[in-house]
């Protein structure tokens, strides 16, 4: 009889541990939806180069990138055909606009996860996650270096105390954080110093940003910040064209062109991929919760030790540069987030 007892044990142990080890192995799926394109877009570069080290990391996981083209009334179809697969444990995406069609999608589709990057979605939705980030800061950054190059002697700087900013369109992100912080990073330089603020409509036409760079050179800007996506580059060729200066958002990007982009606002958008993706994985991923973070959390700062902002931008303005840097990366320097 205790043979019998033992063997049965035996038995059942036997049994046990097969399937603790394949609720261990389950296998997890995550989607990256790119409202885009990869190629090109450093924040959607960074969203999948992240994750895709995340998912490296477990045997059990794996990914797959979508990208959903520039045209932006198909998003939200392409997002509900993604969800209506029900294969995957995780969409991640990047975008301000993303949280407001993923929150519709989420209703038809109760199981279905949402992780979201560079956006807000008011916490309390179980199904989905939103990262935000400080990107008053982030503007701040090339406001004030543009506050200093405006009123420099550098070969481009003119007497006109005006700055541009060309961006693609105007979403609630940009209205009240970016152009805020942009305004106020300048006007923190010098309080006289305008903005020429101009709209493209798009995140791809090139020549149309182009020919609103030349407009405001021709009126007196001589240092232009751009958040425009493919369309960057319009404005950074019109600037190098006419020896004027570019300000970028979101990546070092010096290397586009040397002396003409003097400054890079940067996002690390890879380390939040990675980190969140993980904790998704894992399991410990807080959804529901909306988190704000800060170049004091070392996901926003500005490329200061990069030898082409070193050797283009003259010693007496990276000396002004490096005092708010420090003040901003250690949070002495206080930009709070709006209401969104």
């Amino acid at each position: 009889m205790k043979r019998f007892v033992r063997l049965a044990l035996i038995a059942v142990l036997c049994l046990a541990v097969p399937l603790a080890l394949s609720a261990q192995d389950k296998a997890f799926k995550v989607a990256v939806f790119v409202p885009g394109v990869t190629a090109g877009s450093p924040l959607y570069e960074q969203m999948v180069s992240g994750t895709e080290k995340a998912v490296k990391e477990f045997p059990n996981a794996s990914m797959k990138v979508i990208e959903a083209g520039f045209n932006q009334g198909e998003w939200q179809e392409k997002m509900t055909s993604l969800a209506a697969t029900g294969e995957y444990d995780v969409i991640v995406t990047s975008n301000p606009a993303m949280p407001f069609i993923t929150a519709e999608v989420a209703k038809s589709f109760p199981e279905q996860k949402f992780l979201h990057l560079d956006a807000y979605f008011a916490p309390g939705n179980p199904q989905i996650y939103s990262m935000l980030y400080n990107q008053v800061e982030q503007a701040y950054f090339t406001g004030y270096l543009g506050g200093l190059v405006t009123k420099s002697s550098m070969p481009g700087a003119n007497k006109e105390l005006k700055a541009g900013m060309v961006v693609a369109q105007e979403y609630p992100a940009l209205t009240k954080m970016m152009k805020p912080g942009y305004e106020q990073g300048l006007r923190a330089v010098d309080p006289n110093i305008t903005v020429d603020y101009r709209v493209i409509g798009n995140w791809y036409d090139a020549n149309k940003a182009a020919d609103l760079a030349n407009s405001m050179i021709d009126a007196g800007v001589d240092v232009i910040l751009t958040i425009a996506g493919g369309a960057n580059q319009g404005v950074i060729k019109a600037a190098k064209e006419k020896g004027k200066y570019v300000l970028f958002f979101d990546s070092n990007e010096y290397k586009i062109a040397p002396g003409t982009i003097i400054g890079c606002a940067v996002l690390n958008q890879e380390k939040a991929a990675y980190e969140r993706v993980k904790m998704a994985i894992q399991g410990k991923l807080a959804w529901g919760r909306a988190d704000i973070v800060s170049a004091k959390d070392g996901y926003v700062d500005f490329a200061d030790n990069d030898p082409l902002y070193i050797n283009n931008v003259p010693a007496s303005v990276r000396q002004k540069m490096a005092v708010v840097v420090k003040k901003i990366r250690s949070g002495a320097l206080v930009l709070p987030v709006p209401q969104l």
